[in-house]
């Protein structure tokens, strides 16, 4: 089984965003079973809160639950527990690395980064722009099962 963690700041808008996106995505192309998948957070601020309403509500439009999903932090152990740890942006990136103390099994990378425009998913927190943020997403996640979906058909 492959394990995924998606990484945010807060862990209530991008990261729960990506984990059930790619959750369903994974269903849909028949490989759900295979992967393990979870979103944490890399700051505190926000542990043990639900998903953030206008996140929750982007999600439902596309038919997509998030029910009892709360806020958690990443952990040092987490570096272990995982395969691929996926950011949403470089502060992400530089917060994961200094607490893991680098990224020496090269787990760590960030999501737009499967996709042809690489760079950070668009922070609705900050933007209020919940449709863009679905919008990277969403890319991200689909070029990723993309990816997992390639390497399976290679490894057949």
């Amino acid at each position: 089984m492959i394990r995924l963690l998606f990484v945010c700041h807060g862990n209530i808008c991008r990261s729960p965003m990506a984990e059930f996106v790619m959750k369903q995505l994974m269903e849909e192309a028949g490989m759900g079973s295979d992967f393990y998948i979870e979103s944490a957070a890399t700051s505190s601020e926000e542990i043990g809160n639900p998903v953030y309403p206008p996140a929750r509500r982007k999600l439902a439009e596309h038919g997509i639950g998030c029910d009892n999903k709360r806020a958690r932090q990443l952990t040092r152990d987490d570096y272990d527990s995982f395969d691929l740890i996926i950011g949403m942006d470089q502060w992400n990136l530089r917060n994961m690395s200094r607490l893991f103390g680098g990224d020496p099994k090269g787990k760590i990378c960030m999501l737009m980064d499967f996709t042809d425009r690489p760079g950070d998913v668009s922070d609705p927190w900050y933007t209020c722009d919940f449709e863009q943020a679905w919008q990277d997403i969403y890319a991200g996640c689909k070029a990723l099962v993309d990816a997992f979906s390639r390497s399976a058909v290679a490894t057949t």
